[in-house]
């Protein structure tokens, strides 16, 4: 199980893990320990949010940091996935050729413009929530969320293809078992939502909710299944819309 907790943040933090060899047996539950990645970055986010109400700063430098800690503490591999699955859609092509699009290296303009604007939207999300907003604490659980959810369409969902780091993380795990794991940490996730503050964990969960339907219908429809990258898209997209359920909240309770 150690092993397995270090090869989930060995791929998908830039937290610092002792090297091991990746084999099936220590990949087969990694899953189980991909939230606890989005809870390291949900609890430094709220941390760095009371530094900042105890030393006067202002939200602007509030939102920066924050979009600037889940980038940095990710590497930026989600935001890559994003970025690739926004090429794809853009292009209008076969599924054949948006599978070839995702694996290539190359950034089009399709990646440039959806990462500017999901930067963009994010900070102005953190900024109009603010370093001492109540429903912060919901928005940093969202990050825990988005990664149970990502798990669980890895072991519920198709993948389009045989071939890549998905797929060998699906094929290794023992899915029932971790189904289970993330189920019961899904549900762990929301009543923590709920009890911080029931309306806007309300609205946080609904939003993570249409972004895991639509990641469940775009890829089906536009790639055959679920990949690395579209996983990538859809935690970008859950993260973004857990915000907007807190901000939406905020504007009408508040």
């Amino acid at each position: 199980m150690l092993q397995a907790f270090v090869v989930a943040f060995s791929m998908y933090s830039k937290i610092p893990m002792p090297q091991i060899e990746w084999k099936r047996d220590n990949m087969k539950y990694s899953f189980c320990f991909f939230p606890l990645i989005g809870a390291v970055i949900g609890l430094l986010i709220w941390l760095w949010s009371l530094l900042c109400v105890q030393l006067g700063f202002g939200n602007i430098l509030f939102a920066a940091v924050a979009v600037l800690l889940s980038v940095l503490l990710t590497g930026g591999i989600h935001l890559d996935g994003f970025c690739d699955t926004m090429d794809a859609l853009g292009s209008h092509q076969t599924v054949e050729r948006k599978l070839e699009i995702l694996k290539d290296s190359h950034t089009g303009a399709f990646a440039m413009i959806g990462c500017v604007l999901l930067l963009l939207l994010d900070f102005a999300l953190f900024a109009q929530l603010g370093a001492d907003s109540p429903l912060l604490p919901v928005v940093c659980t969202g990050f825990v969320l988005s990664r149970v959810l990502s798990g669980l369409a890895v072991v519920a969902f198709r993948c389009a293809k045989n071939s890549g780091l998905l797929s060998a993380f699906s094929d290794a795990a023992e899915k029932k078992r971790v189904g289970i794991v993330l189920a019961a940490e899904g549900v762990a996730c929301a009543v923590l939502m709920l009890l911080l503050h029931l309306y806007g964990g309300l609205f946080c969960l609904l939003g993570a909710a249409v972004a895991f339907a639509y990641y469940r219908f775009m890829s089906y429809r536009q790639f055959g299944g679920i990949t690395g990258d579209l996983a990538g898209f859809f935690l970008q997209s859950a993260e973004l819309l857990t915000a907007a359920g807190a901000v939406i909240c905020l504007g009408i309770f508040y």
